[in-house]
């Protein structure tokens, strides 16, 4: 009788967790609403993984407020929560106007796959900066909902426009001066720019890369935690200040050059395919368990 109450009890389980491979991981992954209760911990990549012991960015801090809080985002991994304090802290000493700094996306609570949106943000380790000079710190819930950021670009991101200010400039030097941060994505024309107007020590100038889009906002991808084994960091960036590279994207937004011609004979790309849990690293189902 025991043992067959246990056979029933092991093949359920089993089901469950077939059942679980299966299902796509950004629907599991984003019904969750609570981090794990696990020690913090960053499993795979920062486009392939999940997060263990994500703690919530509180959602008013004395220097920064977290926005859009209906998508329960504002979770990272404590080094974030711990950049994201020196960040908006350098903002409200250092940049005139400023009070802080607005943070976007985070992660989901146990990270993984977003239900929509980003590709990456899935270990804790991503964070999007609003722009938009954070004024007032005391936004309500709704407020928090209709308030926009502000664009940067002119050109379709060739060049910066108005709206830039040496305080944003300021704001990107010091995040990319943080010896936590690997990278910083910003549209082309923004870095360009920088580079014209940075005169002295132009080293930290090669964690800025130019990307699609991001002209609302930067997002900052930190290193990997000392001691993380799990985590999968990002090749460093090329050597260099990156700024010919920079000026590259720009003078082909200017000029684009010619598509290549497309081989009749070649398959067409097949469509990404969406993630499923047993895709992810094996320690991304224990995430999900408690």
């Amino acid at each position: 009788m025991v043992r067959n109450i246990l056979a029933a009890c092991l093949a359920v389980c089993l089901f469950a967790a077939q059942a679980d491979a299966q299902q796509l991981a950004k629907e599991l992954f984003g019904a969750k609403r609570t981090g794990s209760s696990h020690r913090a911990a960053p499993y795979g990549g920062y486009a392939k993984g999940c997060l263990a012991g994500g703690v919530q960015l509180p959602e008013t801090g004395p220097t920064w407020q977290a926005m859009r809080l209906s998508r329960n985002r504002n979770w990272g991994h404590p080094e974030t929560v711990k950049f994201i304090e020196r960040l908006s802290g350098f903002a409200a000493r250092k940049l005139p106007g400023w009070n802080g700094i607005y943070i976007g996306d985070i992660s989901q609570p146990r990270g993984g796959p977003m239900l929509s949106g980003h590709r990456s943000h899935q270990i804790g380790l991503d964070a999007d900066i609003w722009l938009r000079p954070a004024t007032d710190m005391r936004l309500s819930r709704s407020a928090r909902e209709s308030v926009s950021s502000i664009s940067m670009r002119r050109a379709e991101g060739a060049y910066v426009n108005d709206n830039w200010t040496r305080q944003h400039h300021e704001l990107l030097k010091a995040a990319a001066k943080d010896r936590a941060v690997a990278r910083i994505f910003l549209f082309p024309g923004a870095k360009v720019q920088m580079c014209k107007d940075e005169k002295g020590d132009r080293s930290w100038l090669r964690k800025i890369r130019p990307w699609w889009g991001h002209h609302y906002h930067f997002h900052v991808r930190l290193n990997c935690p000392r001691g993380a084994s799990g985590c999968q960091d990002q090749a460093p960036p090329p050597p260099g200040d990156g700024c010919a590279e920079a000026q590259r994207w720009v003078n082909d937004i200017l000029n684009p050059p010619p598509p290549k011609p497309r081989d009749p004979n070649a398959p067409a790309p097949a469509p990404r395919r969406e993630y499923v849990l047993a895709d992810l690293p094996k320690q991304c189902s224990g995430v999900l368990s408690r």
